[in-house]
């Protein structure tokens, strides 16, 4: 690069983002960085949506946003970048979170993917990416990226809320604690979720804010950021309780670091997921594509529906069909599999 291109390239940076290239930590080479950068955010709900919205304005050059989901009323008092008309058109998260980034920084570039995370697909959806953020609202879906990450040396960041309580914890494998060596197993029993106990925003913002750090550290600084926080962390915005985990080392006897086992990546025991602040059940259906125009006059006789590019709804009292074209459904008004099954061998194909 010549000096007089890069003299250019640098007035543009200082321009936009002054503020952040001020930051003694980041600075003008540091920005470079962060445009050169390529984040892969996995869920784009309330953190999802958070994270996104604070990576594309500090100037990170690619953000995968995956998300299998559908924008609804009751997400927007948490999920920043989805307004009321996306909830109207009941557009994809992924679809919905691009079209508002592109309002506030056209300068970097949005790969959007409707999809749903599994064995099958996590490979080609994570494939170049430096940094793996979750967003996620499960933790089958955490062991997955946490057996693609350990496996394929990807850096990523653990982060959840719900009610007022929020946690993360950084991973670089080889060198800090995996999910699986502080959570060996999933939680047992009773667990809390945005259906049974709410969540506030103000939650859901600062542990945003905390793992976007954390990754803005390991796109500027690598896996050797001398900052890089090497605990987990917990917070709760409502009681101010706050605790930390040391996750410095990698536990010896963890199945994933240690051992190499990596079962949620081989789709062992893959449940059924229930969705996050719905009554509702994903029917993960692969290699049917659907035509959406034919769909709605085979359906049209049974129930309402409508349909735009990216998903059709059909409505059946007492449930609520959404289908993607992919063939992959949610099925809200139910928890039961079974039911969720029956309804969409009725009414799709068996």
């Amino acid at each position: 690069m010549t000096s007089l291109r890069r003299e250019a390239e640098n007035g543009q940076i200082a321009e936009r983002y002054s503020r952040q290239v001020l930051f003694r930590g980041i600075g003008i080479e540091g920005q470079r960085q962060l445009s050169a950068g390529r984040v892969a955010i996995v869920g784009c709900g309330a953190t999802g949506s958070a994270l996104a919205s604070l990576l594309a304005r500090a100037g990170v050059g690619l953000l995968r946003i995956i998300d299998r989901d559908y924008v609804e009323p009751s997400n927007l008092q948490r999920q920043s970048l989805f307004g009321e008309n996306d909830a109207a058109e009941s557009l994809p998260k992924a679809i919905a979170a691009a079209r508002k980034i592109s309002a506030f920084n056209s300068e970097i570039f949005v790969d959007s993917r409707v999809e749903d995370v599994v064995p099958g697909n996590i490979e080609a959806l994570l494939e170049g990416v430096d940094v793996i953020l979750d967003g996620t609202d499960n933790f089958e879906t955490r062991y997955l990226i946490n057996d693609f990450a350990v496996k394929s040396s990807h850096p990523w960041v653990y982060a959840a809320a719900v009610g007022s309580y929020g946690v993360t914890l950084n991973v670089v494998p080889g060198k800090t604690a995996c999910l699986s060596c502080i959570f060996p197993s999933s939680p047992a029993g009773m667990v809390e979720t945005c259906d049974t106990s709410g969540i506030l925003n103000s939650a859901v913002n600062l542990i945003a804010s905390i793992a976007a750090t954390e990754a803005i550290k390991l796109l500027v600084e690598g896996v050797d950021a001398p900052h890089l926080r090497r605990t987990l962390l917990s917070f709760d915005v409502w009681t101010n309780e706050h605790a930390e985990i040391a996750a410095a080392q990698p536990r010896s006897e963890c199945r994933t670091c240690a051992k190499r086992e990596f079962i949620h990546l081989a789709g062992e025991q893959r449940p059924h997921i229930t969705l996050c602040g719905r009554n509702s059940v994903q029917i993960h259906e692969r290699q049917r594509p659907i035509d959406f125009a034919e769909m709605k006059q085979r359906l049209a006789a049974h129930g309402t529906v409508r349909h735009n590019t990216f998903v059709l709804k059909f409505w059946r009292e007492p449930y609520e069909m959404t289908l993607f074209p992919d063939g992959r459904a949610i099925i809200k008004g139910t928890t039961d599999v079974a039911v969720a099954r029956s309804l969409y061998a009725r009414y799709v194909g068996s």
